[in-house]
């Protein structure tokens, strides 16, 4: 089975398992240690994917911290007060001091006592990570995970990639400041040269690069400010798939199908009511529950907001690196933006975030957060960059990701407790439907820990990820009733991989299926597939 660009093909770890197909991933073992990367299994014929990931979960623990060094650096579960069993470093007559402390268990018990009750991912994915590689996660209790959250969409390599190690180890080797502000390094020429080098001509023959800071609402801010100091203007509106909303600044809309009357000076307030300073755009709105923005109207707003001389500012947070199949999301529908707001995959894992913009969009230089352009973020993120532009990534992306929208309209077609799936490359999401109830309450816009009420569709998408978990496979859960399940495998997934994950995924709607309430039975309101 062939693998993703860019990779090598089967191999065999040190200590003799067996890597997926396609892992880029040869032998990375310690001494004692657990020896080679971390890989997902698959289960053998006639084994079902519950008792195969239940057996791995039993028989894959030793070793976790063994040859890890000795000291405190890795410490393994300790032997004294309140210690676990593990026979890595820290054995002695005090307590571990890493991953294992205090035993395997307790972890998740501390992070309750420490932290406030804003843990979104730790609540519903109870996971220690120790170790990770690619697609796949290790826990602290040896069980493997394959990873389809890629931490939101940040990890277009998947977690460890070599190229982004071995960036970061250069800039830690050489000597050079990790922390500059934004003075001028070879390490910043490096990142700005790539990320030029990915952006169409209208863009890049004119654009100016701003760091800010990493914080996932500065890039967005920056360019808001950005765009009010070029035009005079205040208000800007935010685009959605079919409905055009606005920000705090102001309460406008219109239908995709109506003229964007928007964008002109008196609409919502009267004559005299000024234009938009700009008109920011997410080509898929990821935390809306995966909803692309239509090609014809994104071309369309791109023409109605240059005859107004509004700004077009695409946020390509999500979406941006070859996530949707193309390097660049607006690239799908032909338009160049004005204003281009980039994070999360650009960093190459670590926290980074750029305004890219026109030339004669100037605003007056003014601090932009004290952590923008650190260097170990910019060398992974310039690693990234041309990895994924060497290897051709984003087709990869488009040719598995509509493997994955193929097999998961496969799912509508058969369970109907699942209705629309939508998506774009390598970016996809679930709708879980359920018969007319209450409307939801869910923990997504509503107080942390607020339960989840059984029956909704909200419930059945908690169901689903819950059951996935249980087969190995990390899921997330989105969208404003909190009822879509998201994919978000990173752009090196493997066919043999995107196959594990779409067995697991159906294996899990199927058990959510099957124990629910009329199971199996159409529901009222359903909707096909698109």
């Amino acid at each position: 089975m062939p693998g993703a660009p860019g990779t090598s093909g089967r191999v065999r770890t040190a200590g003799g398992r067996r890597a997926v197909a396609g892992s880029p991933y040869g032998g990375c073992a310690g001494a004692g240690g657990n020896a080679g990367p971390v890989v997902a299994s698959e289960p053998a014929a006639g084994t079902s994917t519950r008792a195969h990931t239940a057996r791995v979960g039993a028989g894959q623990g030793r070793g976790l911290y063994e040859g890890a060094g000795q000291g405190s650096g890795m410490a393994g579960p300790g032997t004294g007060p309140g210690s676990g069993t593990g026979t890595g470093p820290g054995t002695g007559t005090g307590p571990g001091t890493g991953p294992g402390a205090g035993g395997r268990r307790s972890a998740p018990r501390r992070q309750v006592a420490r932290e406030p009750a804003a843990r979104t991912y730790a609540r519903a994915l109870p996971v220690v990570p120790v170790r990770a590689r690619g697609l796949t996660i290790e826990g602290a209790d040896g069980r493997r995970y394959l990873d389809c959250v890629s931490g939101a969409g940040t990890l277009a390599l998947g977690h460890n990639h070599p190229v982004v190690l071995d960036a970061i180890r250069a800039v830690l080797d050489s000597g050079a400041p990790l922390h500059v502000m934004d003075l001028t390094t070879p390490v910043e020429d490096a990142f700005v040269t790539e990320l030029l080098r990915t952006l169409p001509p209208g863009l890049a023959d004119r654009a100016r690069v701003r760091f800010c800071g990493p914080a996932g609402t500065a890039p967005v801010d920056a360019a808001v400010a950005l765009a009010r100091a070029a035009t005079g203007r205040t208000r800007v509106v935010t685009v959605t798939d079919a409905v055009t909303v606005t920000d705090a600044v102001t309460d406008a809309d219109a239908d995709a199908d109506a003229d964007e009357t928007f964008l002109d000076d008196d609409h919502g307030g009267g004559p005299g009511r000024e234009r938009p300073a700009g008109l920011l755009l997410e080509p898929v709105r990821s935390e809306a529950g995966v909803r692309p923005v239509p090609d014809g109207l994104v071309r369309r707003l791109r023409a109605r907001a240059a005859d107004r001389a509004v700004p077009l500012i695409v946020d390509e947070t999500g979406t941006g690196v070859g996530r949707t199949g193309a390097y660049w999301a607006f690239e799908h529908s032909g338009v160049t933006p004005d204003v281009l707001v980039l994070a999360k995959a650009i960093g190459g894992s670590l926290p980074l975030a750029v305004v890219v913009h026109r030339e004669d969009l100037v605003e007056p230089d003014r601090t932009a957060g004290a952590f923008r352009g650190n260097q170990l973020a910019l060398a992974a993120g310039a690693a990234t960059l041309a990895h994924v532009r060497e290897h051709r990534l984003a087709e990869h992306a488009a040719t598995l990701g509509g493997r994955m929208l193929t097999g998961l309209r496969a799912l509508a077609a058969e369970f109907t407790c699942v209705g629309d799936v939508r998506g774009r490359g390598l970016m996809a999401g679930v709708e879980l439907v359920a018969p007319d109830t209450a409307p939801d309450v869910t923990a997504h816009g509503a107080r942390p820990g607020t339960a989840v009420r059984p029956g909704t569709a909200a419930h059945l998408a908690t169901a689903v990820r819950r059951e996935c978990l249980r087969r190995g496979l990390i899921v997330d859960v989105t969208g404003p009733c909190a009822n879509v399940v998201r994919l978000l495998p990173p752009l090196i997934v493997t066919e043999e991989q995107m196959s594990a994950v779409l067995d697991r995924l159906a294996d899990a709607v199927r058990a959510v299926d099957r124990d629910r309430p009329g199971g199996s039975v159409p529901l009222r309101g359903k909707r096909g597939p698109r």
